[in-house]
């Protein structure tokens, strides 16, 4: 037999022998999936459970509260105090568990499964839309400076609100993926992104003309101080959850700190100036824009609904982070009262 040959029938011997193992481990993936799949089914089931009962739970125990005495109701207190720790303990549990996309992702991306099934990819998940998140705001911070002091064309306009539409667009996608895999982003957070995106579409399709001029710089001058603001942003909550995961304080898929330490009044101490005044700039385009449409000369209708837009964004950025401060060092004054 030549030895070409041989060396095939060699090399072919070593592939089959590798495909029979790989048919093998395939196999037993397949066996362990479908029973990771049951013990998924098995687990939400029964923790739906445990939320019915306990629903029923906290009723009986309203119905028996009166007329105890001492010692019942220092019992009965502990199983009020257990019961208000089960629905973190549900919510961590079921961060681990397929659930039904919201209206938003199934409208998006159908019924496809956004759960990411360990800490590791949750982790990565989470690094990586960070990541996207500084990056791209660092490319709008770039491309507001190009078209405020370099090039004032309106193609190049469009374009950065094109950028605005499409990033504010993913960011709600990714936000959205963030809390089905049991991130707690809740209340304005998640209806900022979608006001702000409507915004830059308005902006997008505002045409060319006097008063898209008039307003033209001031936007452009409120973009490229915004993305500022927000690379600031990145830097410090970025700081905050990683040293608050170094000490084991923080769940990894956490967005906004809603614990804190007095270590961490260095750095909101300086951003809060920058962020309040961003806040009152909101409120200042509003006003101006609301001015602009009074005007005879005003026939579009783009002028009306971007003033609405920086308003309600005003609104809410300036209630919430006063609401965020005020609770912050509420906490922060209690802290030595535990010690």
């Amino acid at each position: 037999m030549p030895q070409g040959l041989t060396d095939v029938l060699e090399e072919w011997k070593g592939l089959e022998e590798e495909y029979q193992h790989a048919q093998e481990t395939h196999k037993l993936y397949l066996q362990k999936l479908d029973e990771i799949s049951k013990l998924q089914n098995k687990c939400s089931s029964s923790i739906l459970s445990q939320q019915k009962r306990l629903k029923e739970m906290s009723h009986l125990v309203k119905k028996c509260s009166k007329g105890l005495s001492e010692e019942d109701g220092k019992t009965l207190e502990e199983i009020k105090e257990k019961m208000k720790m089960r629905p973190n303990a549900f919510f961590e549990m079921e961060a681990f568990l397929p659930k039904k996309n919201g209206l938003y992702l199934s409208l998006v991306l159908g019924n496809v499964n956004v759960t990411l099934l360990s800490k590791q990819s949750k982790f990565a998940y989470k690094d990586e839309y960070e990541m996207f998140k500084l990056c791209f705001t660092v490319i709008l911070l770039l491309f507001s400076f190009m078209c405020y002091f370099v090039a004032g064309y309106r193609f190049l306009d469009a374009i950065l609100n094109f950028l605005l539409v499409w990033y504010y667009c993913t960011l709600t996608i990714r936000e959205c993926i963030l809390i089905s895999n049991g991130s707690r982003i809740k209340g304005w957070w998640v209806i900022h992104h979608y006001i702000a995106a409507f915004l830059s579409g308005v902006m997008l399709t505002w045409p060319d003309g006097t008063l898209y001029e008039l307003f033209r710089n001031q936007f452009l001058a409120y973009s490229l101080y915004q993305s500022f603001v927000q690379c600031l942003q990145c830097y410090y909550q970025s700081g905050c959850l990683y040293r608050l995961r170094a000490l084991g304080e923080r769940h990894n898929m956490d967005l906004t700190v809603e614990g804190f330490q007095s270590w961490m009044w260095k750095g909101l101490t300086f951003l809060l100036p920058f962020l309040f005044f961003g806040h009152f700039w909101q409120l200042f385009n509003s006003i101006s824009l609301f001015k602009m449409a009074q005007l005879p000369e005003c026939k579009e209708g783009q002028v009306l609904m971007c003033g609405i837009c920086f308003l309600i964004l005003f609104m809410g950025n300036f209630f919430t982070t006063v609401a965020v401060v005020r609770q912050k060092s509420k906490s922060r004054n209690q802290k030595p009262k535990h010690l």
